[in-house]
């Protein structure tokens, strides 16, 4: 089974008026998840919010946006959710981390968006786990604990940044979205 045939919903029925209060509700409530799901685990946001547009192209009839808007949006939902697993690790770094606080960051993530630690953090693991990670592995490398704990601190506004990134670009989704459903 494709994915087309998953979503292969028929919008016809909801055509004019109703059809765009239909698609304005569905589609509010999946790029609102998509804004949720920027800030805390188990899905990417972005990816969720793309899923709005996507169903606005492929089912939304006269509303649908252009192949260009989907292809651009889908390039900078696939460069959103990479980055977000790279800036942690690239903030440990400019916080004058080593490879072991960068290597500590990315595997505190891993370790802490996985069972068992996800179940006992939530999704406060997700913030918990890179700078942990990274404390951890400036310590192991021989770091001076001031020096380990700005490098984790590193991780940490990473992951503040990265979870920005992902609202604004959520943000953006939902402007085409609406722009391309009411004008």
């Amino acid at each position: 089974m494709d994915i087309l045939s998953i979503l292969s919903f028929d919008f016809s029925a909801f055509s004019s008026i109703g059809g765009n209060v239909f698609l304005t509700i569905v589609g509010g409530a999946i790029i609102l998840l998509g804004i949720i799901f920027s800030v805390l685990p188990p899905i990417p946001g972005p990816p969720v919010a793309y899923l709005a547009m996507f169903l606005l192209y492929t089912k939304g009839a006269e509303y649908h946006p252009s192949t260009t808007i989907i292809v651009l949006l889908g390039l900078g939902t696939v460069f959103v959710t990479v980055m977000d697993y790279i800036i942690p690790a690239w903030g440990t770094k400019k916080m004058g981390g080593t490879k072991w606080g960068v290597w500590g960051s990315i595997i505190g993530l891993i370790l802490f968006i996985l069972p068992p630690l996800s179940l006992i953090f939530g999704p406060f693991g997700i913030i918990i786990g890179p700078f942990t990670g990274a404390l951890v592995g400036e310590l192991i490398h021989g770091q001076k604990s001031n020096m380990a704990l700005k490098a984790a601190f590193g991780s940490f506004l990473g992951f503040l940044f990265g979870s920005l990134m992902k609202v604004f670009f959520c943000i953006l989704i939902a402007v085409f979205y609406y722009k391309n459903l009411w004008i």
